[in-house]
């Protein structure tokens, strides 16, 4: 059997099995278990006038290459690339773009994304403009002349609002744009953006990926070799890149992806319509509520409605009040933890932007955000009712 025909075995394999069996799970030289750690910096020439695959660890490691292979096929994509952090992957990426272009970028993004092309890429003379993409005419509105990429964030951070990813990439395409998508949320498990026509899938790995709480990272992966060489020279030209022995941690962690997800996500659903029925509760956004807007177009591009949850307390008084009455989950940013984790985002992943911009977007005083981890559900459920109760 060829080389290729192994590789399209691998490519065809079911994702659980992919999760195990990425290439790299095995060493070739001693048979180990794992991927080995290369805590080296540089490699030795044995031949200088034949350039060794490795020559440096900022242009290329082979632990970090085995994770940025894992997260290619996980994806369905040409190329990965592990960066230190989430924001090092999205300004990596964001620097595809040159001054005096233009960017359409959700408006509920993540307030990290917010303040990179808000504080510093505007400086740079990158232009963005912030549109609501549940609204597809808004959308096409918002190019102009200088437009040159569409950055998309579904289930949006967080309100949970969807984005139709075809439609929008397809409208893209015909203008020539280039199309990013965050898929912290979903991971690939749920949502693979580069089958619905998406040319760059973001995550931050630190999440979901991860899934420990114990590791910052970033994944890019690019649906095809010719954008794969322009992100590659930025990365090694920038310098972002992840460490032997995060990466190695955060291939630990992505093993079991597909049973904390599904774990997760069994749980969230029940958090959720639970939350639902709860007088003190105004407001619940889950893609797997009946009632969640465009539930259907969520329905159409992934295979699940993830392990976040964000709901309104009604003020901001009741959201510190329930902030400081919880025992279960950690109270802090992040998410995608095998522990539960409640957020505020008002003070936490969205306080960059201003209030008034928050307000806008439905990120109100009295919004909090769930990330439902593994405890048992029973538990999480009573812990957050007497919270709600103030008993």
């Amino acid at each position: 059997m060829s080389h290729s025909d192994n590789h399209r075995n691998k490519e065809e394999r079911a994702f659980a099995t992919k999760l195990l069996h990425f290439g790299a799970e095995i060493d070739e030289h001693t048979g180990a278990s794992s991927v080995p750690i290369y805590q080296a910096s540089t490699f030795h020439h044995h031949n200088i006038f034949e350039p060794p695959p490795y020559d440096y660890s900022r242009s290329g490691n082979p632990t970090r290459q085995a994770l940025e292979d894992y997260i290619a096929l996980l994806e369905g994509g040409a190329r990965g690339f592990a960066f230190a952090s989430g924001m090092a992957a999205i300004s990596t990426s964001f620097l595809l773009l040159s001054a005096g272009d233009h960017v359409i970028v959700t408006e509920d993004v993540y307030g990290g994304t917010y303040r990179l092309l808000t504080s510093i890429l505007d400086r740079l003379g990158i232009e963005t403009t912030f549109v609501d993409m549940t609204d597809f005419e808004a959308v096409k509105a918002a190019r102009k002349a200088n437009t040159k990429a569409v950055y998309m964030e579904t289930p949006s951070n967080p309100t949970l609002k969807i984005t139709d990813i075809a439609q929008v990439t397809a409208w893209a395409k015909e203008h020539g744009l280039l199309t990013m998508l965050d898929n912290t949320f979903m991971t690939p498990y749920h949502q693979r953006p580069i089958e619905q026509g998406v040319d760059l899938v973001l995550h931050s790995a630190t999440k979901f990926l991860g899934g420990h709480s114990d590791v910052l990272a970033g994944l890019a992966v690019t649906a095809d070799d010719r954008l794969g060489r322009r992100l590659k020279q930025l990365q090694n030209g920038l310098g972002t890149v992840l460490g032997a022995q995060e990466s190695w941690l955060l291939m630990r962690g992505m093993k079991t992806l597909q049973a904390r997800m599904e774990a997760s996500e069994r749980s969230a659903r029940r958090l959720a319509e639970w939350l639902e029925a709860h007088p003190a509760v105004e407001r619940v956004y889950y893609p797997g509520l009946a009632n969640h807007p465009r539930r259907e177009i969520h329905e159409k591009q992934s295979r699940g409605y993830g392990a976040v949850v964000s709901f309104d307390v009604g003020s901001g008084e009741r959201a510190k009040a329930l902030l400081s009455r919880v025992r279960l989950p950690l109270v802090a940013v992040s998410l995608g933890a095998v522990e539960s984790i409640l957020s505020y985002p008002a003070m936490m992943s969205h306080a960059a932007m201003p209030k008034e911009v928050r307000a806008e977007r439905g990120i109100t005083d009295g919004l909090v955000r769930y990330s439902v981890g593994l405890e048992d559900i029973n538990d999480l459920i009573e812990d957050l009712d007497a919270a709600l109760r103030g008993s």
